[in-house]
């Protein structure tokens, strides 16, 4: 059996690879570059090229791509080959250094929310020296950004790569303020929790919902779902641990620190969560992780659902990031230690967030809105749509003892002991966890838990690092003019803590009280995508942005026209995809079974025997249903018609929440409950039961 630590990022272009590949002096200036983001010379990205190149076709690489994310979402590539001819009519094995640092990609065939028109269609890709290449499937892959001709960033990786630099600016100049001058870098490091469902392929294919949406758009409750909880943490299924297993291997190959593995919640739903590393890296093994898990899975069998609301009635999939601040020198600035109370640097960055998080709560929400999402926040699954942060009981005093100016005592950890002798006795945590909280922090990190299972995650940590920068920013230009260095910073801390208090709460976030306490605390509750989205081209949103860099007004305005865009377009898949499928397989199942039933009465009517007829009251109940059926498929038909009417697209994003969204309801009501009435012989589709038990 091959041991993990023999093969673990054996088919990536690592720092040990490089150091042994590469010239010393090559080797340095990459690196340099590297560490301070400065320009890599043409004659040093030839040789690293070359030894890229031949190391890659030792691993049994033909071609090499530019990997980038644009809005879509997910990842693009366009494959091309180390071949070059040769004089004798022969090919020889080439790569630039022209090739690895920049690519040329179409950009006119992406989204770019009007920032480039059709017939303006060049693109640039360029190196991400920060994050190493790699080889999947006979390809060596180099990570990049991209960008249009004239310069607006076109992906996710860009701006996060610039959100990166404003919060590692903002955060050396706090760390300076406390003598500290060894620390030349602040990086967020991230691990991100992937959840996801698995069913059976054939099934999955029987599913046009499935296939076309990534969610059912019908299916009746199952007689049994995740009511007995006893799906959470239990054994794996033969077919469920093969595939782990699997994958795991191929994450570990490609230098992806996979951990963890449990099944969730819900029948036919599973987590994989990786150690936390560099934001950048993260991002970038996340989207391997997503497309890993439907290519492996499909080698067994099997359909990975990313969707964050596949089925109804039970658990969505979410996808939990846990942030926080390092320096370069291994320290993590949100670590309390084991005196918070006393540990000032430590309470200044958190305050930094608190005030983050309050301040631009409505950029939060945006970062986590799409019509897949709207589904599932709110449930007894996720958080609700309001932003606010669990800090735990000790945290809280602390902060409380500091704002009223009173001692903080500290608290005792006590041994937990359960009773039993023969179980070992271990230090209790001071505070309990907060699972329905949206931001919570976890020993020494925040877990933002309102991401949507699909996600990319650079959205969420885009708006996490500008926003938390910014507020270093104000911090900084506060302290850098003190007269008394520590009287200010304690002074500072104490106005931070009264001013934003208000986001903190370590309550049920699912009550209703909450809901009516949020409110009063003047806190923002934007239900859906179409309320949030707004909030993204406000000034505020837009001053924040521009002043660090992260984004330009252009390029923040293209991307809420994007993501106005993909809300309508989703909802109208969706509907044209009921539509299609009640015409073509659920209107022909109800008229065959209406034709069984009408036989039979003929048959018992032609005997005399028709005093009491089950067949009559069941013909009577379907043709009733019938009849609702084709209003209520007329009705959505008509909405999705009159969506043309509207040319602005936050009107049109609202008609569709308001009226396609609805008759999308309205149908799906009646065809569930033909779902329990048809039989099985005629219902065309998987039920719940048979998609959610399909693994064994």
């Amino acid at each position: 059996m091959k041991k993990v630590p023999d093969f673990f990022g054996s088919m990536v272009f690592n720092d040990t690879v490089m150091q042994s590949r590469l010239p010393k002096d090559t080797y340095r200036a990459l690196k340099k570059a590297i560490a301070q983001g400065t320009h890599l010379e043409l004659d040093v990205a030839n040789i690293v090229a070359n030894a890229m190149k031949d190391w890659a076709i030792e691993k049994g690489a033909t071609h090499f791509t530019h990997w980038f994310q644009p809005m879509t979402g997910i990842t693009a590539e366009k494959h091309d080959s180390f071949i070059a001819p040769d004089r004798d009519g022969r090919i020889i094995m080439e790569f630039s250094g022209k090739e690895l640092v920049r690519g040329e990609p179409d950009a006119s065939s992406f989204p770019s929310g009007g920032l480039r028109a059709t017939f303006e269609a060049r693109g640039y890709t360029i190196w991400d020296t920060s994050s190493y290449a790699f080889i999947k499937d006979g390809t060596l892959y180099i990570p990049t950004a991209f960008c249009s001709y004239s310069g607006e960033a076109l992906d996710k990786k860009t701006p996060l790569l610039r959100s990166m630099e404003a919060i590692n600016k903002q955060a050396l100049r706090i760390i300076r303020l406390f003598g500290n001058t060894s620390v030349k870098r602040v990086t967020t490091t991230v691990g991100a929790e992937q959840e996801y469902f698995l069913i059976d392929k054939e099934v999955y294919l029987k599913r046009p919902d499935l296939v076309y949406t990534g969610r059912t758009l019908f299916g009746a409750r199952p007689p049994k779902g995740q009511e007995m909880e006893d799906h959470y943490f239990v054994s794996l299924k033969p077919r469920v641990s093969a595939f782990m297993r699997e994958l795991e291997e191929e994450l570990w190959k490609l230098g992806v620190l996979a951990k963890t593995k449990h099944n969730e919640v819900a029948p036919a739903q599973h987590e994989l969560a990786p150690i936390f590393t560099t934001v950048n890296i993260a991002t970038d093994h996340n989207q391997l992780t997503m497309e890993l898990m439907k290519s492996v899975a499909n080698r067994h069998g099997l359909a990975c659902l990313l969707h964050e609301k596949p089925f109804a009635g039970v658990n969505g999939s979410g996808k939990h990031i846990n942030w926080s601040i390092c320096t370069d020198k291994g320290t993590n600035l949100l670590e309390p230690g084991e005196t918070p109370h006393e540990n000032m640097q430590f309470l200044l960055f958190l305050t930094a967030v608190i005030k983050a998080v309050d301040e631009y709560q409505d950029l939060l929400r945006v970062s986590v809105a799409n019509a897949g999402n709207d589904h599932r926040l709110g449930a007894n699954e996720a958080p609700p749509a309001i932003v606010s942060m669990f800090l735990g009981d000790e945290l809280t005093e602390i902060l409380e003892a500091i704002e009223t100016g009173t001692v903080y005592h500290g608290k005792q950890k006590n041994q937990m002991e359960i009773g039993a002798t023969v179980l070992p006795r271990f230090p209790k945590d001071i505070t309990d966890r907060n699972r329905t909280s949206p931001f919570a922090f976890t020993g020494n990190k925040f877990e933002f838990r309102m991401l949507g299972s699909a996600f990319s995650i650079a959205g969420p940590n885009i708006v996490l690092n500008t926003i938390v920068a910014e507020v270093l920013r104000e911090f900084a230009d506060t302290l850098e003019n003190a007269e008394d260095f520590n009287d200010d910073l304690a002074a500072l801390i104490k106005k931070t803590i009264r001013e934003h208090k208000r986001i903190i709460f370590n309550g049920n976030n699912y009550s209703e009280q909450w809901v009516r306490e949020a409110e009063k605390r003047g806190l923002s509750n934007l239900k859906n995508t179409v309320e949030a989205l707004p909030a993204f081209v406000a000034q505020k949103s837009i001053d924040v942005f521009t002043r660090h860099n992260v984004l330009t007004e252009t390029e923040i305005r293209s991307r809420y026209e994007i993501l106005l865009e993909n809300y309508c377009k989703t909802l109208r898949i969706e509907a044209l995809t009921m539509v299609d499928m009640v015409k073509k397989e659920i209107i022909p199942a109800c008229i065959s079974y209406q034709n069984e039933l009408l036989q039979l009465l003929r048959g018992k009517k032609s005997c005399g025997d028709y005093d009491f007829c089950l067949e009559q009251h069941y013909l009577e109940r379907i043709s009733k249903l019938s009849a609702c059926l084709l209003k209520n498929l007329d009705a959505l038909e008509n909405a999705v018609l009159k969506t043309k009417d509207e040319s602005d697209a936050l009107t049109q994003a609202g008609f569709y929440r308001d009226h396609v969204l609805g008759a999308m309801s309205e149908l799906r009501l009646v065809v569930d409950e033909l779902e329990t009435i048809v039989p099985k012989k005629y219902w065309p589709l998987p039920t719940y039961s048979e998609m959610l038990y399909s693994v064994y």
